[in-house]
């Protein structure tokens, strides 16, 4: 058996609202009904009262109670009284009660049904009664003469079907007015309601809880950021993993513009475009990201979507590979330089030339030898000793004379836990990328030559790069830290991510960067990192 499906949550309010509109108009109704019923018996009381109160004040009224024959004289005058004033009967009578009037002329000389007893005291009364013509609202007043005697009463009244007749015409008209309240309610209810179902796409209440829970469950769980901005370029939902990456944990971010989260210019110039942005890089303070922005357009919504990955770990391993790539080059290119080098010693020999064969051999021992103990002199920490070694060689593969000034200086132990080697790989790697890019560009006779000085102290790690290239003009000083600066070309320029990783890296460990003019012409960036006494240590 199939079960039906749950009334959808604009159904469920439809019915509701005209169950509301029905019972509100219902007892507006009911209570101006019983309002009427009531207003009119007070209207009829008071019509009564007022025609008895003037027939018997009427001067011909009692000098026709003091003729011979009372009834011949006021019958037409009461009928006449009766017609004009649109009540059920006029009725005038002796104190006794006997009739002198009445509409159906049989019944006079009868005794006057109904009470007379306060009219007799000489006030005015009305009461709620049923004599001969059935029940009636009345009233009852005496009539004086001249002395101020009592001479006879009037009793004018409206029978209360006749009341109930004016109360059922008000009805009928409230009635209408009642179901045109209820059709016009229901009319604007169906029409907003047709709305809601299309907003809420025919789902019932159920549903949407459902989804609303599967909608945040699914925004807290996605690692991947998240944002979607309105037409104006504000944030109307963000995730966890948006705010981490965008470096808006602890801040209330929705409602905010793009240009008001502090972002760099070029992520904040990618978010705020109208045209689809796809894999785009963009580094942050703390992070690299992969941004990519779809424009919405349905209906009345319009907006982007906005994707964020984070490529850090990425960008970093991207480095390293780009560094163990070098390493293997230069090493590839010693072994051939190596390769030919034995070859030279091994002619020597077989030429009979033994004494310049072992000159030749110990000349170029003895240089390398030089080189790598001076670094390791110089520089205790294993990461950066490698890492330089590696850049020595790959800087003599293109030509370029790597040297270490000789006050650089890491004690082994120094540098904190703290400060991963992988930052440091990032920043002295890409520093020293550059200059060699730099250096082996560089025109003239004058020899390329790239300076390096490692120097740790207990409160600050100095990394310092100098090159002999041409170096950076005044107009480009403040770009090259922006993504996509490079004074490569081809495929290499697109990427322009080394110093932005640099300075990312040096902020991240609340460093700085600074590009200065090298001494030899070329540039001279400076970064300090500020360092915490390592563990073990005594200042």
């Amino acid at each position: 058996m199939r079960l039906s499906r749950p009334r959808s949550l604009a159904g469920r309010l439809f019915a509701m609202q005209v169950v509301v509109v029905v019972a509100a108009v219902a007892g507006c109704a009911l209570f101006a009904c019983l309002n009427d019923r009531r207003q009119a018996e007070a209207a009829a009381r008071h019509r009564a009262t007022a025609t008895a109160t003037a027939i018997a004040r009427s001067p011909s009224v009692a000098e026709a109670i003091g003729s011979p024959d009372p009834s011949a004289l006021l019958q037409p005058y009461a009928e006449r009284v009766r017609s004009d004033t649109g009540v059920t009967f006029v009725t005038i009578m002796d104190p006794r009660g006997i009739r002198w009037t009445h509409p159906e002329p049989d019944r006079i000389g009868l005794r006057f049904v109904g009470n007379t007893g306060p009219a007799l005291r000489g006030e005015t009364f009305h009461e709620t009664y049923t004599g001969t013509l059935g029940p009636s609202v009345r009233a009852v007043t005496p009539v004086r003469d001249g002395g101020g005697r009592i001479v006879g009463l009037v009793s004018a009244g409206i029978a209360v079907e006749r009341i109930t007749d004016e109360v059922e015409r008000q009805a009928a008209a409230l009635l209408a007015v009642a179901s045109g309240a209820v059709l016009t309610g229901g009319l604007g209810t169906y029409v907003i309601n047709t709305r809601l179902r299309r907003h809420t796409h025919g789902m019932n209440a159920a549903e949407l809880s459902r989804m609303h829970a599967y909608h945040q469950a699914t925004l807290h769980a996605v690692r991947e950021g998240l944002v979607m901005l309105d037409g104006r370029r504000r944030i109307v939902l963000i995730n966890d993993g948006a705010r981490e990456l965008l470096g808006l944990a602890g801040r209330e971010a929705v409602g905010l513009g793009v240009a008001e989260l502090g972002l760099p210019a070029p992520l904040t110039g990618a978010l705020l475009a109208s045209e689809p942005r796809m894999d785009e890089v963009h580094p942050t303070d703390e992070r690299v990201v992969v941004v990519n922005t779809s424009p919405v357009s349905a209906r009345d919504l319009r907006g982007t979507v906005v994707t964020l990955r984070d490529h850090t770990e990425l960008q970093a391993l991207t480095g390293e590979l780009d560094s163990v790539r070098g390493f293997a080059e230069a090493l590839r290119s010693q072994a051939h330089e190596a390769a030919n080098r034995l070859h030279t010693v091994v002619s020597l020999i077989e030429l009979g030339r033994e004494r310049e064969a072992v000159r030749f051999a110990t000349a170029e021992l003895e240089l390398a030898q030089a080189l790598t103990d001076q670094v390791v002199a110089a520089v205790a920490e294993p990461v950066l000793a490698a890492l330089l070694l590696g850049k020595a060689a790959q800087a003599n593969e293109h030509g370029v004379e790597l040297v270490l000034t000789p006050d650089s200086c890491v004690d082994d132990g120094l540098l904190p836990p703290d400060l991963p080697a992988r930052d440091l790989v990032t920043v002295l790697g890409n520093l020293i990328d550059n200059a060699l890019d730099a250096a082996s560009c560089a025109a003239g006779d004058t020899a390329a030559r790239i300076t390096v000085t490692v120097r740790a102290s207990e409160h600050e790690l100095l990394l310092r790069v100098a090159d002999t290239g041409p170096g950076i003009g005044a107009r480009e000083a403040g770009e090259v830290f922006r993504r996509g600066w490079s004074t490569k070309t081809g495929e290499l320029a697109s990427r322009g991510l080394g110093l932005a990783l640099v300075r990312q890296a040096a902020r991240r460990h609340g460093g700085t960067v600074e590009l200065t003019g090298a001494a030899g012409g070329g540039a001279e960036f400076t970064v300090r990192l500020p360092l915490r006494a390592a563990a073990g240590t005594t200042a």
